[in-house]
Formats: C-alpha cells, structure tokens, sequence
C-alpha cells in the first residue's frame, strides 16, 4: 500500500479517515457522496474515481455558496413582502450567514480531501 505524504489539514474532515491509512479511501468517498445530490452519488462512474466525485463535490458545494449568498444578500428586500415579521427575517439572516460560514468551511474540507485524492491516484501511475 502506498502512503501519501499529505498532510493533515486543520480542515480535515474527521469523517474521513486519514490519507494513507487502511481504507481512507473508502472514508473519503462515503463522505463525499454525502455532498452530491442522490442521484449523483449512486453512478458508477463516481463511485469507481474518488477524484472524479471529488471534483463534482467542489462544484456543488461552490454552488451552494453562490445560493446561499444570494439568499443572505437579497433576505432584506425579499422576505418583507413574503409577508414575514421582522424576528424571522432577523433570524433567517443569521442562519443565512452561518451557512456560508459552514459550507465555505466544508468548500476547505472537500479541497483538502480532493488533493489527498490526488495525490495517490498520481502516485500509483
């Protein structure tokens, strides 16, 4: 088994086991297919490249970005004429904000996974 030479970011997500140990890999990729919609997660092609899956889970989650910036960007003028309190639109401000918080700080996780990824599909040509 080859060992990869990455090392542990503090963005490493704790449900993947660490690069280079008995079936991190296999970690990897369950983590991942948490972060693609469903019907993403179950196609072979994905399944069989970890970095392929990888990759698609950048691109979801930076999109998931984009939205939830729009949503916090545009809740002031929005949400009032949905008819909501002023405590609800306060409220789902800060939930807004702490979501681009959270996936910006899962967006950190997938890259560090993907560059392990990398790493040893690169390392086993």
């Amino acid at each position: 088994m080859l060992l990869t030479t990455t090392r542990i970011s503090p963005d490493w997500p704790c449900q993947v086991k660490t690069p280079g140990s008995y079936d991190w890999e296999r970690s990897a990729t369950r983590w991942l297919r948490e972060l693609v919609p469903a019907r993403y997660a179950g196609y072979p092609a994905l399944i069989r490249h970890p970095v392929l899956l990888a990759r698609h889970a950048q691109i979801q989650v930076q999109h998931e970005i984009r939205v939830a910036r729009t949503a916090l960007q545009t809740a002031r003028a929005d949400l009032p004429r949905l008819g909501l309190h002023e405590g609800v639109i306060e409220h789902t401000i800060k939930l807004y904000a702490a979501e681009v918080l959270q996936l910006q700080h899962i967006a950190r996780s997938v890259r560090a996974v993907t560059e392990a990824l990398v790493e040893r599909s690169t390392a086993g040509r």
